[in-house]
Order: structure tokens, then sequence, then C-alpha cells
């Protein structure tokens, strides 16, 4: 199953740059990354990038990895969050957000 980051351009820029992302303020602040499927993207957009543009949206996979655990979050729903860093390798395509 891919799974989605938004990304804010700064942040895309530096992941790319550095090869790892240790998350967001928002992440770091929570211990793991916070991630969404297809069918959640766009309720995460509305809720925490309501407004923002140049967002970037990178499809992962991160298979099996024992770091995924899928956790209660909004509204009682199950979210993956993610327990490691990114790696570049884990991105399948990346698209920039209108």
């Amino acid at each position: 199953m891919l799974l989605v980051k938004l990304f804010r351009a700064g942040e895309w820029a530096a992941f790319g740059t550095e090869g790892l992302f240790a998350g967001s303020a928002d992440d770091r602040r929570d211990g793991f990354i916070h991630l969404s499927t297809a069918a959640q993207l766009a309720g995460t957009r509305a809720r925490h990038f309501a407004g923002e543009t140049g967002l970037v949206a990178a499809w992962l996979d991160v298979g099996d990895d024992p770091s995924l655990r899928w956790e209660a979050s909004r509204g009682g729903q199950v979210f993956p969050h993610l327990y490691r860093p990114l790696r570049l390798a884990d991105v399948i395509r990346h698209e920039v957000l209108a």
C-alpha cells in the first residue's frame, strides 16, 4: 500500500539535499512521521495545510517496516505513523500540489 507525506517546499528541498527527513515540527513534537492514505489525503491537507501552496505530496512504500504503526487519531480514524526518519529510497513518486 502506498502512503503519502505532505511536505512544505522548504522541507522537500532539505529532504532532497540531506536524503533523510526527521520530520516537520509537528512530527518531531509527536515523535513520529505523520502519514496518510490516499483516502485521508484531502482531509489532512484541509486540516493541517489549509491555504498553503507549493505543497509536495510524496508517495511512499514503506512495506512491512516494523516502524510503521496504524494508530487512532482524528475522529477515531486510524492513521499510519512512521517511527523512524524517512529515506529518499522510501519515495516512489512525488507531485507538487496546486
